[in-house]
């Protein structure tokens, strides 16, 4: 089987590109390398997730409780440690913007990158368009320059955010840090005011349902709670695995890879914990549990704004943007990869004098706004998007597995802690995740499969014959199976 997810056999042979292919090919196909430390790698991993501390988690707590919805982000917590580790491995393995693409596509061949690279992509392209809604409620809620949320808001976030991409990604990544730490800064503040008003009478005062099996006060929905809150669990950790998207752009992406992504799972893991148990033990879980600005219900109630709650919502929207203009970042980069090997069209690949992906930024770009000004459904594409997202976390912590067991051999300049161990519990979790969201938006599920099946027809009909040998990640795995063909023979 030539495209199987076990093959070692070569990959198609590639039409030549319309340009030439070769070096020319490639020449306008390449980033600007040497662009982000591990410093601006770290705030990329912090950024893609802060803003799902402001608001969003909290909806899990009308699906399992303060019981339900503190064991699942344990268990998500651990998915994405696990991940993480799995992550920087592989990414030491194989620097490049491909990403999950890439390592998937190493372990389990073309069929096996393009499903992970299409997941990937939903999360990317849907998580922004949602964030973009969030950001117009944001700003007709704390009456900037008097504008409603709506069309214009989604146009110029778009139109703002993407120029400055467009500008140079490393002055995209400063621009991100900044705002990224203006969020970080605002959460320890709300915690430090929030604790102050700490009643843990309140954690568990949502009323329990006694024919939930397993149900008390601390689980008011029962066992099947917990599995229900688990997208909810992953919104404290939502998109840092992104972070080897940079990988083409990095300092020594070998060395700065591993320790951005266990930085930025360490800050998180922090926000996580001082978020959830102030905002739940400041005014009680019931009151919190669908609200749209969690946060600042904990701090002010039903009374008038404070000081305090007033500048924490100036900071949500901080932690909107931050997240807002990473993940553009991250589905550029994957959108560029994909195109760059051929599995998209090649014109996607395309980059500027300034070695920007400027098509992979302006049509994801477009979609996303189209999407966001059509619908005005941001729960529903966030959904999506984490339907995506659970199917890229399988692949990619199957993807560790594989290489583990069939090149033991294969150098590694960082090994996961536990081995296939620590990415097998991530497997497990990842797909008890996935799962989950059938129980929280079955429509939204459903949507995602759909898109999925699309994808996968345009590739197994059409661009799986026409692959670009010379992209970087179908040249490492081809001579990885040209060598295991060797030691065979």
């Amino acid at each position: 089987m030539a495209d199987g997810t076990t093959s070692r056999t070569a990959p198609p042979a590639p039409s030549r590109s319309a340009d030439g292919g070769g070096d020319a090919y490639l020449n306008r196909r390449t980033l600007r390398r040497g662009s982000a430390g591990w410093l601006l790698l770290t705030g990329l991993g912090v950024a893609y997730v802060v803003s799902g501390d402001f608001s969003g988690w909290n909806i899990g707590l009308s699906k399992g409780g303060f019981g339900g919805l503190a064991a699942a982000t344990l268990l998500m917590g651990v998915m994405y440690a696990c991940l993480v580790f799995a992550l920087a491995e592989l990414s030491a393995i194989l620097p490049t913007a491909g990403g999950g693409y890439g390592f998937a596509r190493r372990a389990l061949g073309t069929w096996g990158g393009f499903l992970t690279g299409t997941a990937i992509l939903i999360e990317y392209i849907l998580a922004p368009a949602a964030i973009s809604i969030f950001i117009g409620d944001y700003v007709e809620s704390l009456g900037l320059f008097g504008l409603e949320s709506g069309w214009p808001v989604y146009l110029a976030c778009f139109a703002v955010f993407i120029g400055i991409h467009l500008w140079g990604v490393g002055e995209a990544l400063r621009f991100s840090l900044i705002v990224t730490a203006i969020a970080v800064a605002a959460l320890l503040i709300f915690a430090f005011g929030a604790f102050t008003e700490f009643n843990a009478d309140g954690l568990d005062d949502i009323p329990v349902d006694p024919e939930a099996l397993g149900s008390s006060s601390w689980l008011p929905f029962g066992l099947l709670g917990i599995w229900a809150a688990f997208p909810f669990g992953m919104w404290f950790f939502l998109g840092v695995e992104g972070v080897p998207l940079a990988a083409e752009e990095a300092k020594d992406p070998v060395r700065s890879m591993p320790r951005a992504l266990a930085i930025s799972m360490s800050i998180l893991v922090l926000l996580a914990v001082l978020t959830f148990f102030a905002a739940t033990g400041a005014r009680g879980s019931a009151a919190i549990q669908e609200a749209g600005n969690p946060l600042v219900v904990a701090l002010q109630g039903d009374g008038d704004p404070t000081a305090l709650s007033r500048f924490v919502n100036y900071a949500g929207l901080a932690g909107l943007v931050a997240s807002f203009f990473s993940l553009i970042y991250a589905g550029s980069r994957q959108l560029f990869a994909l195109s760059r090997a051929g599995y998209l069209p090649r014109f996607l690949s395309l980059t500027s004098r300034r070695k920007s992906p400027y098509l992979g930024l302006l049509i994801p770009g477009a979609i996303g706004f189209a999407l966001a000004a059509g619908t005005g459904n941001g729960a529903r594409m966030l959904n999506i998007a984490v339907f995506g997202a659970t199917i890229s976390y399988a692949m990619m912590a199957l993807s560790h597995i594989v290489l583990r067991r069939r090149e033991p051999g294969l150098h590694r300049p960082y090994r996961t802690p536990g081995g296939v161990l620590t990415s097998s519990a991530a497997f497990v979790l990842a797909l008890s995740a996935l799962v989950a969201t059938f129980l929280v938006d079955k429509d939204a599920a459903l949507i995602a499969l759909l898109v999925y099946a699309v994808a996968l027809a345009y590739f197994a009909f059409y661009s799986r014959h026409r692959l670009v040998a010379q992209a970087p990640e179908e040249e490492f795995a081809a001579l990885a199976e040209a060598e295991a063909e060797l030691e065979r023979k």
